[in-house]
């Protein structure tokens, strides 16, 4: 099942909050001609990731263009399982560690390659003034469902707050969550920083804490993969100084 997910927007200034020690970017070990390396390339990602990713692919072939990429965007744990299940992919990122380690029968040695963090999401002009994580019980919330990344990241920081939310409703992907806030369907959710950049039809608001929880972005070959060459080439360019710039152009920290 493959699900698009809307364009992230701008939250510059916490990227930089995000930019820890980061190991140097790795160079690609495969040939950077275009010539070498071809035909196709299924890329499972965090739907989070799927502005930047667009963009990544759009380089990357660029780069490769006998590489003829096929995203396929959704929550991190619903990619996982479709994997397990044997759903064709040649590179599987997701949008937290934990996810990654239930792949380990099935990835090859993940890297982390982007970090990120939450924020409270509010459609545009905060009707509900909602400021705090405090507030989120008094309006109507919606939030990431506990078993996706966004999910879990989400229990971390309200239970840090000591703010329980009785939510409207628990979504699959953090997509989902950002659409009905931003169709007014919700007065508030728990988003990524990352989902807002750019974004006129919402508006966001750092709570306290926010940045002691921070996801961090794995990425991986799968050890199925029908294109192992073009897999490798694409994630040494994800994690490549052009890649991260693209990363950090959509909001995402460093590794």
């Amino acid at each position: 099942m493959r699900r698009s997910l809307l364009r992230p927007l701008a939250l510059g200034a916490l990227a930089l909050l995000l930019t820890g020690c980061a190991a140097p970017a790795p160079s690609a070990s495969l040939p950077t001609s275009g010539d070498e390396i071809g035909g196709s390339l299924t890329v499972y990602a965090a739907a989070s990731l799927k502005g930047s990713f667009d963009e990544i692919d759009e380089a990357f072939t660029a780069d490769h263009p006998g590489v003829a990429i096929s995203p396929v965007y959704d929550g991190s744990s619903t990619l996982a399982t479709q994997i397990a299940e044997g759903a064709p992919a040649d590179v599987f990122a997701s949008a937290d560690e934990a996810t990654m380690a239930k792949m380990s029968e099935f990835a090859l040695e993940p890297a982390v390659f982007a970090s990120n963090t939450l924020v409270i999401v509010v459609p545009a002009g905060n009707p509900k003034e909602v400021s705090t994580l405090a507030d989120l019980t008094n309006v109507v919330t919606v939030l990431c469902a506990p078993e996706v990344p966004c999910g879990a990241a989400s229990g971390k920081l309200l239970s840090a707050g000591g703010v329980t939310v009785d939510a409207a409703s628990l979504e699959q992907n953090v997509t989902a969550v950002l659409t009905k806030v931003a169709a007014g369907e919700a007065d508030a959710g728990l988003v990524y920083a990352t989902d807002v950049v750019g974004r006129s039809d919402v508006a966001s608001v750092v709570p306290d804490g926010a940045d002691e929880v921070v996801n961090r972005y794995p990425i991986a070959a799968l050890k199925d993969a029908a294109n192992p060459d073009a897999a490798a080439a694409f994630i040494a360019f994800v994690r490549s100084e052009a890649g991260r710039k693209i990363l950090a152009g959509h909001g995402f920290g460093a590794p």
